[in-house]
């Protein structure tokens, strides 16, 4: 099973130099720290929630998306292809 903790999409990383609040930053490196104190079993499970949050997220932004039309110009281009003989059968 791949590792639930591993970023799967939008090209994100984190960084320190992104959140120049020094309150802000003291609280993540507190929850940093927490983290690193986790045994096993507990991180395991830390991961799988962090997972399926990420899951959902993911998952609302692109129904947002879809409702907003934001996608129909990929759709068109899509059934365009398929329409010219430039799809294959799955």
């Amino acid at each position: 099973m791949a590792n639930p903790c591993t970023p799967r999409h939008r090209g994100l990383r984190w960084s320190r130099s992104a959140s120049p609040d020094p309150k802000r930053m003291r609280k993540i490196e507190e929850i940093e720290r927490q983290i690193r104190a986790l045994p096993p079993e507990e991180f395991s499970e830390l991961c799988q929630w962090i997972a399926e949050l990420d899951a959902a997220t993911w998952d609302a932004q692109i129904e947002a998306d879809v409702r907003a039309g934001r996608l129909d110009a990929l759709a068109d281009k899509a059934v365009a292809a398929h329409a010219a003989g430039r799809s294959i059968r799955l």
